[in-house]
């Protein structure tokens, strides 16, 4: 079994280092660790060391710190534009996009959008996909957290932007004639990929988007949910980019 990761904000520079706070208290309490056992600290900027346990106190241990690593940031860049789902289905998909490699999240208030990110309601729900993709990325061992960009959120206009700005982007849409396994990547730049809500992607939005510059594309005959349809674009694109 791999190390388990913790994260702090960040390395160690000294030899001992004592992991204290809510990572202490989840290597000390929760996971258990026991002296001898070896960990990784992660900055989530691509940094990372290896780390033995010296000593496990209540919520903290101690830690001897071993040589340092540091992973390149994934290029070209991973961005999925993710229509906000009602329930837990875009918490779902945040963990399951981060486990298989998305390098940012953009939470996206389509007109379909059964959920309404508003005022205190809207912090709390981007904080709670933030949350969880931090976690998500610990139990991946990532080297690099994802971003969960927006303010809360991001209109129609602010995604069209960034599509516009991107090396290449994609609309998910069961209609779409072309297929992602066949699309064409860039070597380097931005990958951005439109994933709509339970209600799909209007007429409206999608004109927007092609006006912007992407190109619809389909998975397959079925139709994805989107807590699902996100991850599996995804697969696709890091199986064509190498990353798996």
């Amino acid at each position: 079994m791999s190390a388990p990761l913790f994260l702090v904000d960040d390395l160690p520079t000294a030899r001992r280092f004592t992991l204290a706070g809510r990572e202490g208290h989840h290597a000390a309490d929760v996971q258990r660790l026991r002296i001898g056992e070896v960990l990784i600290l992660a900055d989530g900027r691509g940094g990372a060391v290896q780390a033995e346990v010296t000593a496990v106190g209540r919520g903290s241990i101690d830690v001897e710190v071993g040589e340092r690593t540091v992973a390149p940031e994934p290029n070209p860049r991973l961005v999925v534009v993710q229509g906000i789902a009602k329930g837990d289905r875009g918490e779902l998909a945040v963990q399951a996009m981060t486990e298989i490699g998305v390098d940012e999240i953009v939470p996206w208030a389509a007109s379909r959008s059964v959920a309404q990110w508003r005022g205190d309601r809207g912090v709390r729900a981007r904080e709670k996909w933030v949350s969880t993709a931090r976690e998500a990325a610990k139990q991946a061992r990532r080297p690099w957290l994802p971003v969960v960009s927006g303010d809360p959120d991001v209109s129609t206009k602010q995604a069209a932007a960034r599509l516009t700005a991107a090396a290449v982007a994609f609309v998910l849409h069961e209609e779409a004639t072309d297929r992602l396994t066949r699309a064409k990547l860039p070597e380097a730049g931005e990958i951005v990929l439109v994933v709509g809500p339970e209600g799909g992607i209007s007429d409206q939005e999608l004109g927007a988007f092609v006006a912007a510059g992407a190109q619809p594309v389909r998975l397959g005959d079925s139709v994805l949910r989107t807590s699902t349809a996100g991850v599996a674009a995804l697969a696709v694109l890091s199986a064509a980019l190498d990353r798996w």
